[in-house]
């Protein structure tokens, strides 16, 4: 008597991937990925296909295991080869994900761009920057919602500009070093006057003049264009300067008056250093039973506290730096080169962002 074998139906292959989808020609194809790595492959951190892609197939539908034809694959691409159709579904297209996981990702986002637009602005009136909380609740007012698809620094500057039609807020100047002949001071200072600039010292050296002045961050590249037509040259020293210099300010979350501000006594880089310091516990004042009960961060090489100051440590922007860098094989910092690190590369990366 032979034995029927009941092969399985109805199974769902390929569910647990993350699914990057591509419309074409009227035809929505896909891809089946390796969840956290099409991210790291656009950034550029990853660089082999095959740790990205689970199979080098091209799927009209991966969850149902549908396949595209040769003819449709023709007719969207000019060709069936499924390896170069996957690169280009890869960079062009869509990235699924779940709706807790988007609902996370925008939250952040959302957290990313507030903070930026905070370390951009002041209150006219005292000079000084809002807090984070206040930005948040703005933001909120003013119906803003996050574009996944666009940078946070774009989005930012675009904030501030909808901030300014509704409420007190304004971008915190730019501290400049305008080193130009002695022959073309006049010409300058006529200029400088125009644009309402600040100015902060004077130096004569041989027959030139170095001045340091602040600026609103607008006026960076007709400033950048006149000092080269007087032949002298300019240096960024601040991308945003706040009251005493201040160019950070502490995240003050319970914080709900009308006009908030710093304390003036203490600048809010000295209170960024302490809050960062506190999360650093030094193994020298530490005796080695106090050790044992301590966490330790492997990616920031330090030794966190309790398991609250170790939770809230992995939230800090110490750490995520120092992630950041790891992920380049590059060694931690300690919070102080975390700062200066952090100053140096907006110097270098925020110029473009001042054509507003």
């Amino acid at each position: 008597m032979s034995k029927t074998i009941v092969q399985p139906i109805g199974q769902k292959r390929l569910t647990n991937v993350a699914v990057v989808r591509l419309k074409k020609h009227g035809i929505r194809f896909e891809i089946a990925c390796y969840k956290n790595k099409v991210l790291s492959w656009r950034s550029g951190v990853e660089k082999d296909l095959d740790e990205v892609l689970q199979s080098q197939t091209v799927y009209l539908n991966v969850s149902k295991g549908v396949l595209a034809k040769s003819k449709e694959l023709i007719l969207a691409f000019g060709t069936d080869d499924h390896s170069k159709i996957c690169l280009e579904i890869l960079d062009k297209g869509e990235l699924q994900v779940a709706g807790k996981e988007r609902e996370s990702q925008l939250s952040n986002q959302f957290r990313d761009i507030a903070t930026i637009v905070m370390q951009k602005t002041i209150n006219p009136e005292t000079q000084r920057p809002y807090t984070i909380s206040m930005i948040e609740r703005l933001m909120h007012e003013i119906h803003f919602a996050v574009d996944p698809h666009n940078s946070s620094k774009k989005q930012a500057l675009e904030v501030i500009h909808e901030l300014q039609k509704h409420f007190p807020i304004k971008r915190s100047p730019m501290r400049l070093r305008l080193i130009v002949p002695e022959s073309q001071f006049s010409s300058l200072m006529e200029k400088l006057n125009a644009w309402n600039a600040s100015i902060i010292s004077k130096e004569e050296s041989g027959n030139q003049l170095s001045m340091v002045c602040e600026m609103e961050p607008v006026l960076l590249r007709d400033c950048d264009a006149l000092v080269r037509n007087l032949q002298g040259r300019l240096e960024i020293l601040a991308v945003s300067v706040h009251v005493e210099g201040d160019t950070q300010v502490d995240h003050y979350e319970n914080f709900d008056d009308a006009t908030p501000s710093v304390p003036a006594k203490e600048s809010s880089v000295l209170q960024l250093s302490k809050k960062l310091q506190k999360e650093t516990i030094s193994a020298g004042n530490d005796s080695a039973q106090d050790q044992e009960k301590k966490n330790k961060c492997t990616t920031c090489n330090a030794v966190v506290g309790d398991p609250k100051q170790y939770r809230d440590h992995f939230k800090s922007e110490w750490h995520k730096h120092n992630l950041r860098r790891k992920t380049r094989q590059l060694p931690p910092l300690s919070p102080d080169e975390c700062l200066a690190d952090i100053e140096v590369s907006d110097l270098k990366t925020d110029l473009k962002d001042y054509s507003f």
